[in-house]
């Protein structure tokens, strides 16, 4: 409870009953029970001074019998009573009677409702006028100095006690029920009784122009216009209210030994004032006053600032926030002085452990975060916390409160976060604070780092899950040592990894990937994190890569390779050369597997990396070679290439893959390193793709033996429109014929007996690739012992198909000279035609004469002009 008023006395011991009272301005209107009308005037008061009160008018004559009731209308410059039940209306100034309502003889009650002119329309006031006469209602307006009839009298079902006003309806009070009246209709809605009717009369007070407040035993409840409860609960009273005032924010009432004041928002006693037997209240031009039978009180409001400081000490902050909103202070001041109130209010909630309601608040204040985040333990540095101060020591939180109110603060600082990010400057606007003077974060950045950091800190309090997200977020400024200490903390190795790689720190990162790696229950355990890292750092950090790639290549090669050879951007940007060198320095092994993949995965064309490729091969087969010859029984010869055991098998089999498929490596460079004394088959294909054919041939014919393979080799190497690939069976044909000198060859020179000519093979490349071979040429190499019947098939077949191929050219040469003939027969006939334009012939499309116009023949005979030519399928046209 607070003062918020200050009873002084006006009148004491009044000779005369008060029956009512009224006020304007400074002057005071009693009417008294013989009917006497007193006019007084108050003036003073200021400060402890007593008020000076002076008679200024008394009526005697004003009325024979009481004056029940009083109304001034100061903007009318009227005075409206009620006595010996008639309505008469007076002259504010002089108190001149201006007009009686003599069909309101009976009355025992009215209301006014004064209204307002618009700001944009301008005009006078208006004023309606609503009596009670027995069970009936009269209606009327003021107009020309005179009341006139509204509309017709409604009819109640009992007769009035209280009533007002309320937008386009009037509430009634009866002895039992209350009752919302439409104007407009006459409909009456019933809206509850007004409780024990032996101990109260019923009261209905105006707050505003569509709010009541009736009264219901000791409890006055509030309404709309619409009679529907406006408020969640009712005001309850100490005792039974006989009339009550409404002086913003105060609802004044006043009851049998004292007057009682309360606030509806929020619901509060605020001050009880000790009068004797109070029964009247009045209030007019911001005065109030109480009066009794012979007495007269004015409440004098205790000054707004002097009510906000002592409520704001009982901690009322929402009844010191509606009286700061009424203060008569520049603009500025008086915001200030609000926001300062509203953030005192936040900072109690948080006390009462209102944490979403307080947040709300703070965020709708624009406090300074950090001093909201300084409201919970252990989320700033205690050297920064103990430097905040607040209006009382901030409760400690602990247990299942601690984590509701860091739900809540997450939701504040998520929507901070969102702020920030929107903003353009680095700067911010000045935050209010808490306590008044305190120091304000004014940096975006070093705000932006505040928040983050303790967005992390209450993750791990409440739902770590979230921890990893926040740390991958791209605009992310958690405190990097502090961080690194609570999630050290916690034990959160994985996000303190997301954390180093946000902030750049790999080198930290890895160091920790590596030494949680061996730790068995360590959620980092193993090398597949690791890897995935080092795959994501890209080539600038190839030296970071090569330095931490070892113990992973050491350990698991194969997935220590999968670092080198993921399908993502960052990897496929790594250097390739500087790759594979290191792989051959540090993991030979893994060289082969690396080439293969950006080979044949990657498309690489790059020749270095082809030749490399084919040399690892060699050197694994080498290897291997001088293994398994040995090992075979004496007089066994080793396989075909390609077909031996195991591993050499497979490695072999890619190596002359290899070397017959790609197209990207440099043979000249490569055959020096194969030895001539091994080898044979990938000698033949890198002489073959030197164009070296006969060397090449020699092998697969004499030193192979295998007539199919250089039947295969010819197959693959011949071409018609390439130099010295045409002739390549003629090649085979001569080697067959003709063996090399071993000398000129080398590779054969220790091959004994030297090759001896096989004139068998020899005819069967004439007889199945004929049509390969220069005959010619072949028929010269042939040796003079060669008998006719040897060469009967090559010659048949060479034959058969010369004479194949005359009757074909004889057939086109006969087709050629046929079309030529209708060709010509064609040309004949379209020479032979003619076109004749005379001054008569007219455009089938446009009617007009063709003249000396450009015209256009068509194929049917039909002559247009050439413009109409596009037009002609329109018409359907017959030739002329």
């Amino acid at each position: 409870m607070h003062d918020a008023y200050e009873a002084k006395p006006i009148l004491e011991k009044l000779p005369l009953a008060i029956e009512s009272i009224a006020c304007h301005g400074d002057q005071l209107l009693v009417g008294t029970k013989p009917g006497h009308l007193l006019v007084y005037s108050v003036t003073g008061g200021h400060g402890s001074q007593n008020f000076k009160v002076d008679l200024l008018k008394s009526f005697k004559s004003f009325s024979k019998k009481p004056i029940q009731q009083l109304a001034c209308v100061p903007e009318l410059q009227i005075l409206i009573s009620l006595s010996d039940n008639v309505i008469n209306v007076h002259d504010l100034a002089q108190f001149n009677q201006i007009t009686s309502i003599g069909k309101t003889r009976g009355a025992t009650l009215f209301s006014i409702d004064l209204q307002k002119p618009s700001s944009k329309s301008g005009g006078n006031y208006g004023l309606k006028l609503c009596v009670a006469v027995k069970r009936k209602l009269q209606l009327f307006y003021w107009r020309n100095r005179s009341f006139e009839e509204l509309q017709s009298e409604l009819g109640v079902p009992d007769v009035p006690k209280a009533m007002a006003w309320c937008g386009n309806s009037l509430c009634v009070g009866f002895k039992r029920d209350y009752f919302l009246i439409k104007i407009e209709n006459g409909e009456l809605k019933d809206l509850f009784t007004t409780g024990n009717a032996s101990q109260a009369e019923p009261t209905v007070t105006r707050l505003s122009e569509d709010m009541l407040a009736l009264g219901r035993d000791m409890m006055s409840i509030i309404i709309d216009s619409e009679g529907n409860p406006a408020k969640k609960y009712a005001l309850t009273w100490s005792d039974y209210p006989q009339v009550l005032e409404h002086d913003q924010p105060y609802i004044i009432a006043v009851l049998p030994k004292y007057v009682e004041i309360r606030t509806v928002d929020p619901r509060l006693l605020v001050q009880t004032i000790e009068v004797n037997k109070p029964k009247f209240i009045t209030m007019g031009s911001g005065h109030v006053y109480v009066a009794s039978q012979n007495f007269i009180w004015r409440l004098v409001p205790i000054p707004i600032t002097a009510q906000i400081k002592e409520l704001l000490q009982d901690k009322q902050f929402e009844l010191a926030l509606h009286l700061a909103n009424m203060t008569d202070e520049v603009e500025a001041d008086k915001q200030r002085r609000i926001q300062q109130i509203q953030n005192l209010y936040a900072f109690e909630l948080f006390q009462q452990h209102r944490f979403e309601e307080s947040m709300k608040m703070f965020a709708k204040l624009g406090t300074d975060p950090s001093q909201v985040i300084g409201l919970f333990p252990d989320l700033l540095p205690k050297e920064y916390r103990n430097m905040l101060e607040y209006p009382s020591a901030v409760t400690e939180l602990s247990g299942a409160e601690l984590e509701k109110g860091l739900t809540a603060l997450i939701e504040y600082l998520t929507q901070k976060r969102q702020d920030l990010m929107k903003m353009s400057s680095q700067d911010l606007n000045q935050a209010s604070t808490i306590m008044e003077g305190c120091a304000t974060v004014t940096s975006r950045k070093q705000m932006s780092l505040i928040i983050d950091t303790t967005l992390l800190k209450c993750y791990l309090q409440t739902n770590d899950a979230l921890v990893a997200p926040l740390l991958r977020l791209k605009d992310n400024h958690c405190h990097l040592e502090e961080s690194e200490r609570i999630l050290k903390k916690y034990t959160k190795y994985s996000e303190l990894i997301i954390l180093y790689e946000k902030m750049g720190l790999h080198k930290k990162a890895l160091d920790l990937l590596m030494r949680q790696s061996q730790k068995p229950n360590s959620t980092l355990k193993g090398h597949e994190t690791t890897v995935a890292y080092l795959q994501r750092l890209g080539k600038d950090h190839f030296d970071l890569i090569k330095e931490y790639s070892q113990w992973v290549l050491k350990a698991h090669p194969e997935d220590g390779l999968k670092i080198f050879t993921e399908d993502i951007p960052e990897v496929e940007s790594l250097p390739r050369p500087g790759v594979l060198d290191y792989l051959i320095t540090k993991a030979k092994d893994l060289a082969i597997p690396y080439l293969e993949h950006i080979i044949h995965n990657c498309n690489d064309v790059t020749p270095d990396f082809h030749n490399k490729l084919i040399h690892l091969y060699r050197e694994k087969v080498q290897e291997q070679l001088e293994e398994y010859i040995p090992s075979l029984p004496e007089g066994q010869a080793p396989v075909r290439a390609g077909t031996e055991p195991g591993e050499l098998g497979e490695l072999r089999r890619k190596l002359l893959f290899f070397l017959e498929t790609s197209l990207h490596y440099v043979p000249e460079k490569l055959l020096i390193h194969f030895p001539v004394d091994g080898f044979f088959e990938e000698r033949a294909l890198l002489l073959g793709r030197l164009g070296k054919h006969e060397q090449a041939l020699a092998i697969y014919a004499h030193l192979l033996k295998d007539t199919r393979r250089a039947e295969d080799y010819c197959r693959r190497n011949y071409a018609i429109d390439r130099e010295g690939n045409i002739d390549v069976y003629l090649c085979l044909f001569r080697t067959y014929i003709s063996p090399p000198d071993p000398d000129s060859l080398r590779i054969m020179e220790n091959i004994q007996p030297p090759p001896e000519p096989n004139i068998n093979a020899a005819l069967e490349v004439l007889e199945f690739h004929h049509d390969k071979i220069d005959t010619a040429k072949a028929l010269e190499m042939l040796p003079d012992t060669t008998q006719v019947k040897n060469v009967y098939v090559f010659m048949k077949k060479v034959l058969e198909g010369k004479a194949m191929v005359k009757r074909s050219n004889q057939i086109l040469k006969s087709l050629f000279y046929s079309e030529n003939l209708q060709v010509r027969e064609q040309h004949i006939h379209y020479q032979s035609s003619k076109c004749v334009i005379t001054e008569e012939r007219n455009c089938p499309v446009c009617k007009k004469r063709i003249g000396d116009s450009a015209f256009a023949r068509l194929p049917n005979g039909v002559v247009v002009h050439y413009f109409c030519r596009n037009d002609m399928a329109k018409f359907s046209m017959e030739p002329t």
